[in-house]
């Protein structure tokens, strides 16, 4: 018998949002480059590409594919170049569109927005002594918008948007300077929106460290040692941060952000369970120690065996346990199968370039399974593991949507998805008991992809008339996924037809 449940009168219902892919106006207001503005578009079958130049003038571009290693030509340094198309730039405009915006996610119902600051609008060079004042101006609106509709702002301090002059002159995250100066960015934002922002997230998708370093601490060289100790700086500087931000004003919550999936065997092979078990601890160190307090075994372990070696302090051990996450955020968009028995998986059919297919799910074009499951697994999980406050910020669908003559985009399999996935979640509240803030469906409004530097692998309720190239009128057009949330919130998750 299917059961028809709801969320909590307090539960918060929204979107996500992401500067470096969305909020556009790189050259307006004072802002200054960050690691992204420098990253081309690319698709599902060309990877992105990190374009650099060198002391004595030689350019060229490296190819950014997540997963996989990552380092820049020596003595290379990030640079945009002339003949390239950088999506961040424009993105879908939210600079000079955030008040239509708004509008309409209030409209859907939204009492959340989750968006992130571009760090190097707020100090263009990153660790300026004195903030550009236009760069608060600008969020100052934004945030002035939300309160005008009764929208609480969810704000990600760093969502992939290392300053690009940080970047060159530190070499990212691996070099421990970066941890005052990320403190000193904080300082500024949290006692300028005092009072306006409460809810706040350190790093967007922490673990990218490893697995997009670049992108996840603005590392030009992703060795496994300068991966290690660019986390260890993220963990030291979001715990400052905590510290900070109770200190700033006593109701402000900092959340850490982790990417979530759910690992499946394909086989009963214990090897196969092994396989699984290592992934889990890959992803999970990153919430072992920001939320949990605490460097896990297993990865200590690891650091011995490999010859890593951090540059760290024994006071930095005592923050990480003293100032953990005050809640865990994540994003969750599908599950992946691992095996040693990909010969056996092959021959039935079920891999793909994405790696190992799950006979039993549906596969988007980009390869991405939609698993109608996976968000209650996840909050068990994370729930039982941490016993914090849990909060899903990412979760949603990238598609081909197509925009017909009367400007309509009839998205069903969105629906679909979400309708799953709504389910999925509101089971694990109301069946097995775990606490969960709220939900941030990725996207509020179409915005350039993270993973492929699209646009027509879109995720909103809202369609941007914008193409892979950057054409097109900007446009806005409510999708029927639109109307669907609109009335899912407003029943407080119960209607799902």
């Amino acid at each position: 018998m299917t059961k028809n449940y709801s969320m909590p009168k307090d539960f918060y219902w929204g979107g996500a949002s992401a500067a470096n892919q969305y909020e556009g106006g790189y050259k307006d207001g004072g802002k200054g480059l960050n690691a992204v503005d420098v990253l081309t578009n690319g698709s599902a079958s060309e990877p992105r590409k990190v374009t650099w130049k060198t002391a004595d003038g030689k350019t060229g571009s490296t190819p950014m594919v997540w997963g996989k290693e990552f380092k820049l030509p020596e003595g290379a340094k990030p640079a945009p170049l002339a003949d390239y198309y950088y999506p961040s730039h424009e993105g879908t405009d939210f600079y000079h569109h955030y008040k239509e915006d708004i509008k309409y996610m209030a409209d859907m119902g939204f009492n959340m927005f989750r968006l992130s600051l571009n760090w190097s609008r707020i100090l263009p060079n990153g660790d300026d002594k004195e903030p550009n004042k236009e760069g608060l101006a600008f969020y100052d609106k934004v945030f002035d918008e939300c309160a005008k509709y009764g929208i609480e702002p969810l704000v990600t301090l760093s969502h992939y948007e290392t300053p690009l002059s940080l970047v060159n002159r530190f070499g990212g995250w691996k070099d421990r300077k970066m941890i005052d100066i990320f403190v000193h960015y904080a300082d500024i934002v949290m006692n300028h929106y005092k009072g306006k922002v409460k809810y706040w997230l350190t790093f967007n998708e922490i673990n990218a460290m490893d697995m997009a370093p670049y992108m996840g601490g603005g590392l030009i060289d992703g060795s496994e040692q300068n991966r290690a100790q660019g986390a260890h700086n993220q963990f030291v500087a979001s715990s400052k941060v905590v510290k900070l931000a109770h200190e700033i004003d006593q109701n402000n919550q900092v959340g850490q952000m982790l990417a979530y999936s759910a690992y499946y065997p394909y086989t009963a092979d214990p090897a196969d369970q092994i396989l699984v078990m290592k992934a889990k601890q890959e992803m999970l160190f990153y919430s072992d120690v920001q939320t949990g307090g605490r460097y896990p075994e297993y990865r200590l372990k690891q650091y011995e065996r490999d010859g890593i070696k951090l540059d760290d302090k024994p006071e930095d051990y005592e923050l990480i346990e003293n100032y953990p996450a005050d809640f865990l955020s994540f994003s969750c968009y599908t599950s992946n199968v691992l095996t040693t028995h990909e010969a056996d998986a092959k021959a039935n059919g079920n891999v793909s370039a994405g790696g190992v297919k799950n006979p039993y799910l549906d596969y988007n074009a980009w390869g991405w399974a939609t698993d109608p499951d996976v968000l209650r697994i996840a909050l068990n999980d994370l729930w039982d593991r941490y016993h914090k406050p849990l909060f899903i910020v990412e979760n949603g669908l990238g598609w081909g949507d197509e925009l017909t003559e009367d400007h309509k985009v009839h998205d069903d399999y969105r629906i679909d998805y979400l309708r799953a996935q709504i389910k999925s979640m509101e089971e694990a509240v109301n069946e097995d008991g775990i606490p969960l803030m709220g939900y941030t469906m990725w996207s509020a409004i179409d915005l350039v992809s993270n993973g492929t530097g699209e646009m027509k692998k879109r995720y909103g309720f809202v369609y941007v008339d914008r193409d892979d190239k950057g054409n097109g009128s900007l446009k806005r057009y409510p999708k029927d996924s639109f109307n669907w949330y609109k009335k899912v919130i407003a029943s407080h998750g119960k209607d799902l037809d």
